[in-house]
């Protein structure tokens, strides 16, 4: 698309649909193209179109007319009457300008004048006849000769890459990472994390990996004290362990460490005695319920997991005056095939990086805050065995298999004591980080990130999956790059420590080297714990990655017998991508297996963190063919985006989910709807008139494609506000979970309201939202006006 259309950010926008002139040849001013300028060529009519049908179907989508037209008209009068018609947008990112490609008569929207008249028509057409003649001999004999010579220019790039690609994935194979998972394993009984780092990077340097470097951070650990916790009941004396085992001497005795971790990070530590208030979920509802009937201060509050972030409910208790929290999950939020009533779990209340040195590196010098414990609540997990006997159920399914969930009686009373020990300590976590530079764009960064054991952690052996799944990717690729390709952008691979305690070790080198990845890092890609199930693939991307994602998803589809709807969603996810997401507002993508019970239950029940040995994971996945595809989907993600001139982003789409964000019946969003409408027109002319003609080789200037891949690799940082509450994403384009659409800082207001009876949280989210919106807004308009005014003519 021609620079010469400075007026495109003027344009008016009227109606539904999108709209676009057909423009005729002959309608064309001269001087702009050398392929248009000789006048014994025949005016055709080219009509220009672009696949856009995914887009443009939303409700809400406005028509417009380009107000250029008018400016060519005073130069041109014939061309007064131009035709518009609606055009429909691609539902993948390729389609949204692959049909430049594709249409062999496709010219740039340049211009000239209309043939001069001849009278002597006959000598006319003879010459051209022979003119014709000569050239057609004459392309006959270049084409001949230019593809002898360079056989590889009659491909396009597109099916070269293709073709690349799957060279590479296809030496990826289920039983290689079955054996390097069991090879992982074994090495779980270390004492620290030194031997897996070592042998992490021992391995990816043996397999050409360039530049792998140990970065290890001293950091402030929260780790269990030398006995078990324990909860008592007042009224009978009885003593339990978390996973409801009486506190006997022999049960002491035979404790394992599963035992001794069954606690929650940084929880203030001592003794409570207080009456158990059921709270359910914990959300404002069930507090404004209870805080109505009883007095809540200093008491216990029994605690369901899921629904909200762990975080957001202790905030509300911790404000409601509880002392202390049990914690459980209820065995029907769960699948009836998983069965944890016994099983202890870990939780960590802390929302990121070392509690020590909040929001600055762990580095040498710096200043170390005294933070053991980050909440004022004495927090316990524990099984539901243990709340089945505080609360006198025997059982939690009845007969028909209908499950009853666990509640206390609000006319019984339970006077327990709870006592929770724990150490905190100075302990070295370490990441280990490799590069494969980019040939092209070395400056520009593809984040890959996986995580390993670290010491004094509970985590099982979920970190071998996503361990064993990084390695073979990069087996793969490096047997591709000893061969002499290499990616245009930089990979860089990542094997994450301290993960358990709050994502310490990413959290740590993201703060570490901010600058530097603020500008360079193009895409985070999350390997973390990709195999919960067996039943579905369920995928999370930013909103300008989910057309890319569906595209995979799909193509994987096609390779199997029995497929699964794509699910696809931008909702907050537990894992090390957290700093990359809320931090430097990078576009992130994540691929993992699920059951789909599991995903039909209440979301963040993943906070908790389960024992999850190797035997449960081979179970799931007997001959490692699920591994092997998440290893396949993810490589393929990671070499497009590498790769690709024009990175694979959706600019349009981030506007869509901003207006699906404002829908339904919330009050005050009129504004916000409005500045939505206007953002999502300014996508729409970014994506049409910037990103379609970058991606056409013709006119695929570097510097145009420079500029253009910096305000695409840009786009989600407009929505990083700076206060939301505890748990939630600073990245409001993720939702808590994909049953709602709404911004989550918006729906949490409104539960405040509840609480406090006051507007004023609803009007400071409001602001939020609103000044998010209008910096994405601003910003797609400075890229319209920098591309106008500064590239005018020079396409």
């Amino acid at each position: 698309m021609g620079e010469n259309e400075a007026s495109l950010p003027n344009t008016s926008l009227q109606g539904k649909k999108m709209a676009y002139q057909k423009v005729n040849a002959d309608q064309r001013a001269p001087g702009h193209s050398q392929y248009l300028d000789n006048d014994d060529l025949q005016a055709t009519a080219l009509d220009l179109e672009w696949d856009m049908e995914k887009e443009l179907e939303e409700p809400g989508f406005d028509q417009f007319q380009l107000d250029s037209a008018e400016n060519q008209n005073l130069e041109n009068p014939e061309t007064a009457d131009l035709n518009l018609d609606s055009i429909q947008p691609a539902t993948s990112p390729k389609g949204r300008f692959q049909r430049l490609q594709e249409e062999s008569d496709y010219v740039t929207r340049y211009t000239r004048s209309a043939p001069k008249s001849n009278p002597c028509n006959f000598c006319r057409l003879l010459k051209i006849l022979c003119t014709a003649t000569v050239l057609f001999i004459l392309g006959i004999l270049i084409g001949y000769y230019a593809h002898k010579n360079c056989p590889s220019n009659a491909t396009t790039s597109g099916t070269l890459d293709l073709h690349l690609y799957q060279e590479i994935l296809k030496t990826i194979q289920a039983e290689d990472i079955k054996k390097s998972f069991r090879n992982l394993v074994q090495l779980y009984k270390s004492e620290d994390d030194t031997e897996i780092s070592k042998k992490i990077k021992s391995h990816w340097t043996s397999l050409g990996l360039e530049d792998v470097q140990f970065v290890n951070y001293s950091v402030l650990l929260n780790l269990p004290g030398p006995s078990a916790s324990s909860v008592s009941l007042s009224s009978s004396g009885q003593c339990f362990h978390p996973n409801g085992q009486p506190c006997s001497e022999e049960a002491r005795k035979h404790s394992s460490q599963d035992l001794l971790y069954s606690y929650a990070a940084y929880s203030a530590k001592g003794t409570l005695e207080a009456e158990v208030i059921d709270v359910s979920y914990g959300n404002a509802d069930d507090l404004k319920r209870i805080q109505k009937m009883k007095n809540t201060t200093n008491k216990i509050a029994l605690l369901k997991l899921g629904k909200l972030p762990l975080l957001y409910k202790l905030s509300l208790l911790e404000k409601a005056g509880f002392g202390g929290v049990l914690l459980y999950i209820d065995p029907c939020d769960l699948p009836k095939t998983a069965n944890l009533s016994y099983d202890t779990f870990m939780v960590s209340l802390n929302p990121g990086g070392d509690p020590s040195t909040p929001g600055y590196p762990s580095v040498d010098g710096s200043f170390r805050q005294n933070r053991s414990n980050l909440t004022s609540l004495l927090v316990q997990p524990i099984s539901a065995s243990l709340v089945a006997k505080l609360i006198s159920s025997p059982n939690s399914r009845t007969k028909n298999s209908i499950c009853s969930p666990l509640e206390l009686p609000n006319n019984d009373q339970r006077i327990v004591s709870m006592q929770i020990q724990t150490v905190s300590k100075f302990k070295t976590v370490t990441n280990v980080v490799g590069y494969l530079k980019g040939l092209t764009s070395p400056d520009r960064y593809i984040v890959v990130g996986s995580r390993h054991h670290t010491a004094y952690s509970y985590y099982g052996q979920e970190w071998a999956s996503s361990t064993a799944i990084i390695t073979a990717f990069i087996r793969a690729l490096m047997l591709r790059v000893k061969r002499g390709w290499r990616p245009d952008r930089t990979i860089v691979f990542c094997s994450w420590g301290g993960t358990a305690f709050g994502n310490i070790g990413s959290y740590e080198w993201g703060e570490d080297f901010r600058k530097v990845l603020q500008r360079n890092v193009v895409a985070y890609i999350s390997l973390h714990s990709p195999i919960r199930g067996n039943s579905s693939l369920y995928s999370v991307a930013s909103p300008s990655l989910q057309q890319l994602v569906v595209e995979k998803n799909n193509f994987n589809c096609s390779r199997r017998a029995k497929c699964q709807e794509t699910n696809v969603s931008s909702v907050q996810i537990e894992g090390d991508a957290d700093y990359f997401i809320n931090h430097l507002g990078i576009p992130t993508v994540q691929f993992a297996y699920e059951d789909i019970t599991a995903l039909e239950g209440p979301s963040f029940l993943s906070e908790a963190l389960f024992l999850k040995r190797a035997t449960k994971i081979e179970e799931m996945d007997p001959f490692f063919h699920l591994h092997e595809t998440i290893t396949k989907l993810s490589g393929e993600v990671i070499l497009q985006i590498a790769n690709e001139p024009v990175l694979p982003f959706n600019a349009l789409d981030i506007a869509i989910e901003v207006q699906n964000s404002l829908k339904g019946d919330q009050p005050y969003t009129h504004q916000l709807l409005a500045l939505a409408s206007r953002l999502r027109e300014s996508a729409e002319l970014f994506q049409s008139d910037e990103m379609r003609p970058a991606n056409d080789p013709k006119e695929r200037i570097p510097i145009r494609v420079r500029m253009l891949n910096d305000i695409l690799q840009d786009m989600e940082k407009s929505f990083l506000v700076e206060q939301v509450p505890p748990g939630f994403y600073r990245n409001i384009l993720y939702h808590l979970d994909g049953k709602t659409s709404q911004f989550s800082i918006l729906l949490e207001a409104w539960e405040h309201c509840k609480l406090l009876a006051s507007n004023e949280t609803i009007q400071e989210a409001l602001s939020e939202v609103l000044n998010s919106i209008n910096s994405a807004q601003v910003y797609f308009k400075a890229g319209l006006d920098v591309f106008d005014s500064v590239l005018v003519g020079k396409n």
